[in-house]
């Protein structure tokens, strides 16, 4: 699937907004795959801004970096 330039400019803030908040607590990719039950590929092309994250992955990924859904999302602005 394709997406609008607006579309993925906001894809791409909330994959950053994932990798900043992984790095801060000093994991890699694959173990925030592993304490979210998800593939590494798939954290990878969040953080990258190819996908369209699911509402409860995106919940499983806040609640194993210790944040609230709603802070990723203040993120889009």
């Amino acid at each position: 699937m394709s997406y609008s330039e607006q579309e993925q400019a906001i894809l791409i803030k909330l994959g950053n907004a994932i990798r900043e908040r992984r790095k801060a607590k000093g994991w890699s990719q694959e173990e925030l795959a592993f304490q979210a039950g998800l593939d590494r590929t798939y954290i990878g092309s969040i953080e990258r801004g190819e996908r369209n994250i699911a509402a409860l992955n995106l919940v499983k990924i806040a609640n194993v970096l210790g944040i609230r859904t709603a802070e990723l999302l203040e993120e889009l602005g």
